[in-house]
């Protein structure tokens, strides 16, 4: 048995909250019951990562396969191998009891180490369709953890090795989770944004549709956006001619406070998104990123709108006059709001963080009693 004050647990995601904020929900539960984890990430993670220690994180070289064309291939493969060595050098210095892979380019070369080495390693999968650095992997790994059932339901070698745990949930989301759906009334608050990194989309299309609302129901919405930097000041813009209380930003760090805070949510369907509506149990709209290799963000909105507790548009129907007809027919239905939310909680897992920590000590064969 390793010892869980001598031997850390390394886990590794890629650079984004997505894959990120996993990563810290299960470095939490970890960290109460006496193991150290350090991170190993790329460089985006220094926006994401700060629930880490700076002397914790680890930068190791990736590169994510955009392309199929010549050039490109032999720049991820070579950035790939010189992660390699560096993760072999990183796990051969701090020799941790396992490694755990969160998803994204970044989580190849440790995890791929570690399984060379002979080190405990497994994988975790946010989506409802397995990632492509995840689909790699999973062969190699001893244990996978899924955030929905019957992601392997073709494939009966994956299978067994899958373990249903959800998808782990930041402190602050158990937290907002724990707040109830908020009285409907005046005013209305609507909570916009795109995912971690933002979407264009929702500055063309949201502020266009709250002017096709009717007079009477624009002075009900409180409405908190996120925007990209360069979309700033045509989206506030956009709000203060039509005389709607609006707080417009590139990012919110306070984010599942201001879901539990709000009546109704419009954004994308990226994993972690999908699982703290589900958490915190809010009606949402959601609009899948479209082209996607996999379709896993379609597949994500689809577990939601499949309990009732969210409407999913794709991107070619979310257009002004259909997102301004889905929020007047949702405001003058309160009770289907207060149906939706509900209906959202129920597929909510809020011990995801804990299941997956118990995965990961019988993995790695440690016993912690805390």
């Amino acid at each position: 048995m390793h010892e869980p004050d001598r031997s850390p647990v390394l886990v590794a995601a890629g650079g984004t909250g997505g894959h990120l904020f996993p990563a810290e929900a299960l470095a939490a539960v970890l960290t109460k019951r006496g193991i150290s984890v350090h991170l190993v990430t790329d460089r985006r993670a220094t926006r994401y990562g700060g629930a880490f220690a700076e002397q914790s994180i680890h930068v190791v070289a990736s590169e994510t396969l955009r392309a199929r064309n010549p050039v490109a291939l032999a720049k991820t493969a070579f950035m790939l191998g010189l992660g390699l060595v560096q993760a072999r050098a990183l796990i051969g210095r701090l020799k941790p009891a396992a490694v755990i892979g969160f998803g994204g380019y970044p989580t190849i070369p440790p995890v791929l180490a570690a399984a060379w080495r002979g080190i405990p390693s497994l994988i975790h999968d946010s989506n409802a369709v397995i990632g492509r650095a995840n689909r790699l992997l999973a062969p190699r790994v001893a244990a996978i953890a899924t955030t929905f059932p019957d992601v392997f339901k073709a494939e009966p070698g994956l299978a067994a090795k899958a373990t249903l745990t959800g998808n782990p949930l930041r402190p602050a989301v158990v937290a907002a989770a724990a707040t109830p759906y908020p009285a409907l009334g005046d005013p209305l608050r609507l909570l916009v944004f795109g995912g971690s990194q933002g979407a264009r989309i929702m500055a063309d299309i949201v502020p266009a549709a709250i002017g096709r609302l009717e007079a009477g129901l624009r002075p009900r919405l409180v409405i908190v956006q996120q925007a990209r930097e360069e979309d700033l000041g045509r989206v506030r813009g956009a709000y203060a001619k039509l005389s709607v209380a609006a707080e417009i930003a590139p990012f919110f760090s306070d984010l599942p406070a201001r879901i539990a805070a709000s009546h109704l949510i419009v954004a994308r369907s990226g994993a972690g998104t999908v699982a703290e509506l589900a958490a915190v149990g809010r009606p949402a709209i959601l609009v899948p990123l479209p082209h996607a290799l996999d379709q896993d963000q379609f597949e994500n909105a689809g577990v939601l709108e499949r309990a009732g507790g969210a409407i999913r548009l794709v991107q070619d129907a979310f257009t002004p006059d259909r997102l301004a007809a889905e929020i007047a027919a949702l405001a003058a239905a309160p009770q289907r709001l207060a149906a939706m939310a509900a209906a959202a909680k129920s597929v909510g897992r809020l011990d995801a963080a804990d299941r997956l920590a118990a995965l990961v000590l019988e993995v790695a064969g440690i016993n912690s009693k805390k």
